[in-house]
């Protein structure tokens, strides 16, 4: 079928805070920047990879949801149970340093994984855990 990973989503509560950790923290190119305050939806990704992007997104926008379920989403969010994904790199322990030094949260340290993956874990601003496995 000839399918590729283009776009996925993670939410964000802090449009400036995510834009500041993916662009300046992580190294994302800022693709796209729509709308204005809260209500942004802002694509990043790898400068080397211009096929694959990260939409940032503010969850309370999607009109399919209720009330009940955007207070669902808001306090998963808070508790950093809401969204995630996984990266890759060659350099594992140089972009843990990288990210460690600027403050972001760390779920955990370069660890090598029963299941033979080395990898860490980082939270961004909205919650988001970001799992980085080492590229090998």
């Amino acid at each position: 079928m000839g399918l590729t990973i283009h776009t996925t989503v993670l939410p964000h509560d802090d449009p400036d805070a995510s834009l500041a950790f993916w662009r300046d923290t992580i190294g994302f190119e800022v693709r796209n920047d729509i709308g204005e305050g809260k209500m942004r939806w802002i694509t990043v990704g790898p400068a080397d990879q211009p096929g694959t992007s990260i939409l940032l997104a503010p969850p309370a926008a999607d009109p399919s949801i209720t009330d009940h379920e955007r207070r669902t989403i808001a306090e998963m969010m808070a508790k950093g149970t809401y969204g995630w994904i996984i990266l890759a790199t060659a350099d594992l322990d140089g972009t843990f340093e990288r990210v460690q030094a600027s403050d972001a949260e760390v779920v955990q340290e370069p660890t090598e994984q029963p299941y033979g993956i080395r990898d860490c874990a980082f939270r961004d601003p909205a919650g988001n855990l970001i799992r980085i496995q080492e590229d090998r």
